[in-house]
């Protein structure tokens, strides 16, 4: 398995720490934006700065599964060892993202709707993703063999994938509490820049934070699977 050979990625391990700072900056900068820059909103004053996690986590959430799925097909397909370890390196990212998502709506909920949880189509959505994230983490204990943990994993990730655009398009499909799209949506978005930027620049340091732990976990399975290869 040559891909195990790390002078392959020596690039992308240089890059790590550029990685890390980049979202330690954007995250910082995000925060202040967010917390203290941004206006409150006129009709649910100071409580909307949950939404500066809340909605980049959910677009995380979404992300990394797609992620995930896609580097599960590439591995059912063209039998890539690379992209089964970025798969499941991505899982328990993508699970705590979707945690954070489903603690903050909830916490969001409670003053908007008067309820910390509704059984709401989106809210149901996300969490059947977490439980699709956790079966999928939980399937590499379920079987002995790391080949058929890895195959099933994938399988239900790619059969999970269906969930996506039910989450993205639950609000236009169905009567639900949930808030439409006001950001990605036909006209540009229906937020002012305030409280737009705050919002992207969280993002970017979600996902610079997701590049940098990705590839340190990855690194850390290609280490321990050199490691069984020269035990066994």
């Amino acid at each position: 398995m040559n891909f195990l050979n790390f002078s392959r990625f020596n690039a992308i391990y240089k890059a790590l720490p550029v990685f890390l700072a980049a979202a330690l900056v954007l995250l910082v900068s995000g925060l202040y934006l967010s917390l203290f820059a941004s206006p409150p909103d006129y009709q649910q004053g100071e409580a909307v700065r949950i939404m500066y996690i809340h909605v980049p986590s959910a677009w995380m959430a979404l992300f990394i599964y797609s992620i995930m799925a896609a580097a599960s097909a590439s591995g059912l397909i063209w039998r890539n060892p690379l992209s089964y370890i970025m798969a499941s390196a991505s899982a328990p990212i993508g699970a705590a993202f979707t945690a954070i998502t489903l603690i903050t709506g909830s916490l969001w909920g409670k003053p908007m709707w008067g309820a910390y949880w509704v059984w709401d189509a989106r809210l149901t959505s996300v969490l059947i993703l977490f439980f699709l994230y956790v079966g999928f983490i939980l399937m590499f204990s379920a079987f002995d063999s790391r080949e058929r943990a890895e195959k099933s994993a994938a399988v239900l990730a790619i059969m999970g994938f269906i969930n996506i655009p039910i989450i993205k398009f639950s609000v236009d499909w169905w009567n639900t509490l949930h808030q439409p799209a006001s950001i990605f949506r036909i006209g540009g978005p229906a937020i002012h820049s305030s409280m737009l930027w705050p919002l992207l620049i969280m993002f970017a340091g979600f996902l610079f934070l997701f590049l940098f732990l990705l590839i340190v976990r990855m690194q850390a399975e290609i280490l321990n699977r050199k490691v069984a290869r020269k035990v066994a």
